[in-house]
């Protein structure tokens, strides 16, 4: 890892200052694939999951470099998750065969998914706190295991993906905002009223009927 940072220098390199904080050119980068990945997931287009793959390496390498070995080991799941739901907007189907659509958990799907969720942040806060140096365990851990039920919901075109986006978002700028990461501080806000914004459009899709091939369409 150090090797590559190393080969990776150049982009570690301050673009401009924010805060006192210096924004290096690889945030900058990040910043940019991000905002371009949400507004590609609001209208459903499949385009959002490979700049998603692409974002979240260059994510990886920055939170890495920062020591929030959480949201660094998350960027790798989100990779290979993006490559899994590239494929699901694709080629995916519904337990009854179908194309799949925008639609909701059942009430039960929903009760799980937040046990699940509550259920794993403490052990992920736990391992982190033990076994690494990261410096906000339990911090680092909560917005990486909500993200991963974010993501999965994404994939499998369930609405609300977007709700637990707005909770990740917000654990997120605070986060961040700890470790410096300004301008990725303003990303995760700027993902606040977006992820609200993606939420009504899925909604409305629902409402109207539609989306059916919508995630073929780059």
């Amino acid at each position: 890892m150090d090797a590559l940072l190393s080969w990776l220098q150049p982009l570690f390199l301050p673009a401009f200052e924010l805060l006192g904080s210096p924004i290096t050119w690889l945030e900058v980068l990040a910043f940019v694939l991000a905002v371009w990945m949400v507004i590609c997931n609001m209208r459903v287009q499949v385009l959002a999951w490979p700049l998603a793959l692409i974002s979240s390496l260059l994510y990886f390498l920055l939170f890495w470099s920062g020591k929030l070995y959480g949201e660094a080991s998350l960027q790798l799941l989100f990779a290979a998750l993006a490559l899994w739901g590239w494929w699901q907007w694709l080629r995916g189907r519904t337990a009854e065969g179908q194309v799949l659509r925008v639609r909701s958990l059942s009430q039960r799907g929903r009760w799980l998914a937040a046990a699940a969720t509550l259920a794993l942040w403490p052990v992920l806060g736990l391992f982190l706190q033990k076994v690494t140096d990261s410096t906000l365990p339990f911090w680092d851990a909560f917005p990486t295991i909500a993200s991963l039920l974010g993501q999965w919901l994404l994939g499998r075109k369930y609405q609300e993906n977007w709700p637990v986006w707005i909770i990740v978002n917000v654990a997120s700028v605070a986060l961040f905002a700890i470790k410096g990461y300004w301008l990725t501080v303003l990303l995760y806000a700027v993902f606040v009223p977006m992820s609200m914004a993606g939420w009504r459009a899925w909604l409305q899709q629902m409402r109207g009927g539609f989306g059916a091939a919508a995630g073929n369409t780059a």
